[in-house]
């Protein structure tokens, strides 16, 4: 019989209306606005969805801000990995990082003015006045059974079984798994492997390679360009992607590529070792667990030392393991960087089925001086080409908001090529053509065609799913039972924001 959790859907509570906050970046005492909703559950393919309309997490908070309203319009950026060269500055970074890891060279600049540097304001500090005012409780155990019965119910009744009907009727879910917490392993994906006994292995330097292994990998770049779509082997030894280290033929001609950058050789004598894991926290696997109290104790003092903020533990979502997607799985995962044995920095990232989106990262603050915030970033695009390699579909990184009217928040627009989101019509426009309409109007419609709509837009909201005590309805039949007309103005203020596609995918949770 087909388990339970392959069948949970996303399950949302939508708050009505509009809510004004202090705005972490021009300091505006009510100026910020947005929509939101609190995810009970939530599938990375509605997730995916949410994210491609302005959307964007914050633990289990999702929410949307009023583009045409809010202070600092805040627009949904993605990088394009598979064509990102890394900058002067970006080189800059990579290069402090690897004179380090050599010799121990520290940089002696003042490393807060560097441009590039990220802040948490974006997804943590920014966002901790919002969400310190919900008070949700919610039974989630309580809330998964009576969804069970519901779904199992609504099968008896059209003499259908679950098993059968995995695929179809009112809940649908591809290749769905956990939603509302599992203990099944996970997978980790090292960048270095560690050496084996005996052996003086430099974990920083990338795997020797023979001869005949780059003729193989010369043959499959040829077969990568002939069938680009085609599907590679997974991850080799040492956790890298047969096709991102180049032939070394002819390299004076060509610039360095990101992984060359990344995976310089060091010396054997090499001051540091540095090593990236990733561990999926949510279901928190065997090494996030033996992990946590260190990641932590990195969390605790980064929001103590850089945000002067009283520590909160982070959130996450929720696990996926489809038999085509990337060998992790899908989900929340945090990318933990290893510095002689102990972790200095921890970058919390989503794999979703088209891209990795970046979260938020938190450092230990005596390590600022190798600009970590431009540093992970540049491993995460990274990752995610070596993520592409598997799952051909997954080949973009998110970057979160890009803020052009707060100027320490334009950094992300430094990354390219990247797209900015039509606040309007939902399309990606890029972002050289966005810059000088932002600088004459802190709010605007990048899409150039005036005829052109939002082509995702709830048409049918009597479609839309409804979880209502203990039963799954359409809205078309849950709004004949309601009398106050204030509930139809905030179903209807849901559909518009999510779109078609997850108001009928995603179950609404009322009261």
């Amino acid at each position: 019989m087909a388990s339970w959790a392959a069948l949970s859907p996303s399950i949302v509570e939508y708050f009505e209306g509009e809510d004004s906050y202090r705005c972490g970046y021009c300091k505006n005492e009510s100026g910020s606005r947005s929509n939101g909703m609190w995810a009970h559950s939530m599938t990375v393919q509605d997730y995916q969805d949410l994210i491609d309309r302005g959307w964007r997490r914050s633990g289990k908070y999702v929410y949307k801000p009023v583009m045409n309203q809010t202070c600092c319009p805040q627009y949904t950026i993605r990088c394009r990995p598979l064509q990102f060269q890394p900058s002067k500055s970006h080189k800059k970074v990579l290069k402090k990082m690897l004179k380090f890891l050599a010799k121990g060279e520290i940089s002696k600049g003042n490393c807060e003015d560097e441009p590039m540097e990220p802040t948490m304001e974006e997804t943590v500090a920014g966002d901790f006045a919002l969400i310190n005012k919900l008070d949700i409780q919610c039974d989630l155990k309580t809330l998964s059974d009576d969804l069970k019965e519901s779904f199992e119910s609504e099968e008896k009744k059209k003499g259908k079984s679950p098993k059968k009907e995995e695929s179809k009727g009112l809940i649908q879910s591809q290749h769905i798994e956990e939603k509302l917490g599992s203990g099944e392993p996970s997978h980790t994906i090292k960048m270095h492997m560690a050496p084996k006994p005996g052996k003086g292995a430099d974990l920083s330097k990338p795997p020797c390679r023979k001869a005949k292994e780059i003729r193989k990998e010369r043959k499959r770049l040829k077969l990568m360009q002939q069938n680009p779509a085609g599907e590679l082997e997974g991850f080799q030894a040492h956790g890298e992607p047969p096709s991102l280290f180049p032939p070394k033929a002819n390299k004076s001609n060509q610039p360095k590529s990101l992984e060359d950058l990344i995976f310089e050789s060091l010396p054997e004598n090499a001051s540091h070792k540095l090593e990236v894991r990733v561990v999926r926290s949510s279901p928190p696997s065997s090494q996030f667990k033996a992990t946590f109290q260190e990641s932590y104790q990195v969390y605790k003092r980064y929001q103590m030392v850089i945000h002067k903020d009283p520590p909160d533990k982070p959130t996450v979502s929720q696990a996926e393991n489809p038999p085509h997607g990337p060998d992790c799985g899908y989900g929340s995962f945090h990318q933990q960087y290893w510095l002689d044995g102990r972790i200095i920095a921890v970058g919390v990232i989503d794999i979703l089925p088209y891209c990795v989106s970046s979260v938020y990262l938190y450092y230990d603050p005596d390590y600022s001086f190798l600009s970590l915030g431009v540093y992970s970033a540049l491993r995460e695009i990274g990752f995610t080409r070596q993520l592409h390699q598997k799952t051909s579909q997954l080949s973009y990184y998110y970057m979160g908001f890009y803020i052009h009217s707060c100027p320490k928040m334009k950094y992300k627009g430094q990354y390219r090529p990247s797209d900015l989101l039509c606040p309007e019509t939902y399309v990606w426009v890029p972002i050289e053509q966005c810059l000088s309409s932002l600088d004459n109007s802190k709010y605007c419609r990048f899409n150039q065609d005036p005829e052109a709509v939002d082509e995702g837009r709830s048409k049918e909201p009597d479609r839309l799913q409804v979880f209502h005590k203990k039963a799954i309805m359409p809205y078309g039949i849950y709004k004949k039972q309601q009398k106050d007309p204030r509930e139809e103005a905030a179903v209807l203020q849901y559909a518009g924001l999510v779109g078609q596609a997850c108001s009928e995918r995603m179950l609404l949770l009322r009261n």
